[in-house]
């Protein structure tokens, strides 16, 4: 499946002090939720934007949303479970700009609760791959290219499930863990080389995953209590500590986990 879709800004520059001003930014699961948030933050932070999903339509509306802003962006239609489709995406950004700066990999699907012995192979496959692989697939590819580049910054999307467990979730909580684990061996590896590696975890944050849920109200009242708070997160809101992550305001942090979660993990 493959797409591609360009904005009028395909030059760098521009943005004066902003904390991303002429950075090329790519971004993951950036059709709906926290990715489409960080698209908006990201070129209102100054960064060319590059936006992949698997939703061409939607991405497409996206980017012409940040351009009517003032923004820069471009679209490709990608799966990051499928290491040919990253390869050929990050292909896509140094053709289109010369280089990756910046990385948000944010694209991962949840996992209908269900105790641990009732789930099968299926639904543990389909949340590894995508939550697990896919960030895998995704840092092979940037880091080879800022490697060549002389450096940037990856952040990964882990979650509060990826610092604490819950019950009914054994293969979501997993595969936030792990993400956390490869982004510390990652930072850990290539810290030398001018490449920081952080994750966030977000905490309860209004989407299409939880936008359903949050409408009943036996689920949502549980959901928002859940945290001192006591509401869920705007995607603006996590997609600012991403941007922050990746900009030179965060030049000494690399290996670190930033909780966006309004106090959840604190109790």
């Amino acid at each position: 499946m493959s797409g591609t879709g360009d904005g009028v800004g395909a030059g760098v520059g521009g943005g004066g002090g902003l904390p991303l001003a002429g950075k090329v930014a790519l971004i993951t699961g950036a059709s709906s939720g926290i990715g489409a948030g960080a698209a908006r933050v990201f070129a209102a932070q100054g960064a060319v934007v590059v936006l992949a999903a698997r939703r061409g339509e939607r991405l497409r509306e996206l980017a012409g949303e940040v351009e009517k802003a003032g923004g820069r962006a471009s679209w490709r239609v990608a799966d990051v479970r499928c290491g040919d489709q990253v390869e050929r995406l990050v292909e896509y950004v140094l053709e289109r700009h010369g280089r990756l700066d910046a990385a948000f990999n944010n694209a991962g699907v949840g996992l209908e609760r269900s105790p641990l012995h009732l789930l099968g192979d299926d639904a543990y496959d389909r949340v590894m791959d995508t939550n697990v692989r896919g960030v895998w697939n995704c840092m092979r590819h940037e880091i080879a290219a800022m490697l060549a580049g002389g450096g940037g910054a990856i952040v990964n999307t882990s979650s509060v499930g990826g610092l604490v467990a819950s019950a009914t979730g054994a293969p979501y909580i997993a595969s936030k863990h792990a993400v956390i684990g490869l982004t510390k061996a990652a930072a850990v590896e290539y810290a030398g080389s001018g490449i920081r590696v952080n994750a966030i975890a977000p905490g309860l944050t209004r989407s299409e995953m939880t936008g359903q849920w949050l409408q009943v109200p036996e689920l949502s009242g549980r959901a928002l209590g859940s945290a001192p708070a006591r509401r869920a997160a705007e995607p603006e809101e996590v997609a600012r500590a991403a941007a922050w992550l990746c900009s030179g305001q965060a030049s000494f942090v690399t290996g670190a986990t930033l909780a966006v979660d309004g106090g959840r993990t604190a109790w």
